[in-house]
């Protein structure tokens, strides 16, 4: 059974953002009249930053954001859930920027400031005819209030909507930085990892917006791991749209670490969620490595025992198999002491100084809880570092065996 019920308890106060608006509808993409297609706008042109997949092989709406996100400029976002137009060649490619060009044409601005995102199966390509009849319906619905239905829409094995939210005060101003993403399987960090579209109403300069951007992802969805698969259309972007108000922020601003570290708990409460919900998941497991030399060190071995398909299905069996951590530790790449490691499940000592204790000694409520923590102690320094991941169980492959 998958985990539910992880969403933010959030009331529809908190998830408007001024200026920005919302809709959504069933275009036929996906089966059973499921919602499919989305469009984001703001009112005003906002800034914006992006991520992108790191794969070689990108779908089409990635590499036509590409070309244009230099402008560093934005107002309107349309996503479809059901097919990744990836691997769909130069048709592929026109069907992309037709969707922005339909986008702008309704909305009466300029296609430069349209992206386009999408998310499904790959190879195929676009049912356009119907995402053009959608499309002049979608901008007539347009609302303050419809962010739940796009965070519904952009959904494929989700099970659940992700939205997370947080205010911040600006001198005296409160100012409102809401993110919705989707992610359940393909999820491996070396970038972003799915869908994640975040929106503020902050006036922020360009250049800060991306950094604050890098360095959110760096916390969060560059430490996610469901299933060591990345994905050809992975994308985090960011629009700002000024409607607070306030002096622009910049990179050397007082208040740019108030807005970043606002930004990196949006994203973070994001991936916690994506997590909860891999594909077949029942637990959100979460991996601490402690006493490194350095950062880098403990990432890595944080890193390793998160994506070893031997320890999640440990977890999944609620056996204390800790020297499969241990391997996973051994495998890192990093100058490790053995006689120096610490392992703990759930507050409970598995391994001191290397060796396993406490066997005879184990906590019934030990697995109860929907959320495992692994802490390892490398006795070595410092520095640490934390991964998120879930559990692996038999319906992940029963997703993915009939995912087409």
């Amino acid at each position: 059974m998958r985990v539910k019920g992880v969403q933010n308890k959030l009331s529809m106060s908190d998830k408007i953002i001024p200026g920005f608006k919302f809709s959504s509808i069933s275009a036929g993409i996906k089966k059973a009249n499921k919602k499919d297609l989305a469009l984001i706008c703001s009112e005003t042109v906002a800034n914006i930053a992006a991520l992108f997949t790191t794969s070689k092989i990108k779908a089409a709406p990635v590499r036509v954001n590409l070309s244009k996100i230099s402008s560093k400029k934005g107002q309107a976002i349309i996503i479809n859930s059901g097919n990744a137009n990836a691997c769909t060649g130069t048709q592929g490619l026109r069907d992309a920027k037709e969707m922005t060009e339909m986008v702008a044409k309704e909305l009466g601005i300029s296609p430069a400031i349209v992206y386009v995102a999408s998310t499904g199966i790959i190879g195929q390509t676009l049912p356009m005819e119907k995402i053009k009849i959608s499309i002049p319906v979608l901008v007539e619905r347009l609302s303050y209030y419809s962010i739940n239905d796009v965070a519904d829409a952009i959904m494929t094995t989700d099970t659940f909507p992700k939205i997370s939210s947080k205010k911040i005060d600006i001198n005296g101003r409160r100012g409102r930085i809401v993110g919705i993403a989707k992610g359940a399987g393909m999820i491996c960090p070396n970038m972003a990892t799915m869908l994640c579209f975040i929106l503020t109403d902050i006036s922020v300069k360009s250049e800060a917006l991306d950094r604050a951007l890098r360095e959110a992802v760096d916390k969060s969805f560059n430490r996610l791991t469901i299933d060591n698969d990345m994905s050809t259309n992975d994308t985090v972007l960011i629009m700002a749209n000024g409607m607070l108000k306030n002096s622009p922020i910049g990179k050397n601003s007082p208040l740019y670490y108030r807005f970043e570290s606002a930004l990196s708990e949006v994203t973070y409460n994001l991936s916690r969620m994506i997590a909860m919900d891999g594909e077949g998941a029942t637990k959100l497991v979460e991996v601490i490595v402690r006493g490194a030399k350095t950062e880098g060190d403990a990432e890595k071995v944080a890193r390793a025992i998160a994506g070893s398909l031997l320890v999640k299905t440990a977890i999944y069996g609620k056996t204390l198999n800790w020297g499969r951590i241990m391997a996973a530790i051994g495998s890192s790449g990093v100058d490790v002491k053995e006689q120096k490691i610490n392992i703990y499940l759930n507050d409970f000592k598995l391994v001191s100084k290397g060796v396993g204790i406490n066997k005879e000694k184990v906590p019934k409520e030990l697995f109860s809880k929907k959320e495992v923590t692994v802490m390892v102690d490398l006795g070595l320094g410092k520095k640490e570092a934390m991964v998120l991941t879930c559990d692996l169980t038999e319906e992940y492959i029963k997703i993915n065996a009939s995912y087409s």
